[in-house]
């Protein structure tokens, strides 16, 4: 099998937007965390977790705040995944 430089690829375009419940599950799995680890590192509780990964309830500015201090990233991350999608593949 032959493989190919990487000059030879165009650069993948996203095709699916995601929610900020979505975009919190992820960066939560990609640091294997359980949803009782996360609330333990930003004060929110698991439940509260859990609805927001559902997008259950809305984010608003505290908690985003507390999360992204738990992920170590700027909050916009979390609140505009379609714009800061190289931002969120660096956590991974």
């Amino acid at each position: 099998m032959k493989l190919r430089s990487s000059q030879q690829f165009a650069p993948a375009e996203t095709h699916a937007s995601l929610s900020t419940g979505q975009v919190i599950r992820m960066l939560r799995d990609l640091k294997g965390w359980t949803q009782e680890e996360l609330a333990r590192r930003c004060g929110i509780s698991a439940t509260n977790i859990s609805l927001l990964e559902n997008d259950k309830v809305d984010i608003g500015k505290k908690r985003v705040e507390r999360l992204a201090a738990a992920f170590d990233l700027h909050p916009a991350i979390i609140m505009f995944p379609e714009y800061e999608a190289r931002a969120i593949a660096k956590v991974a």
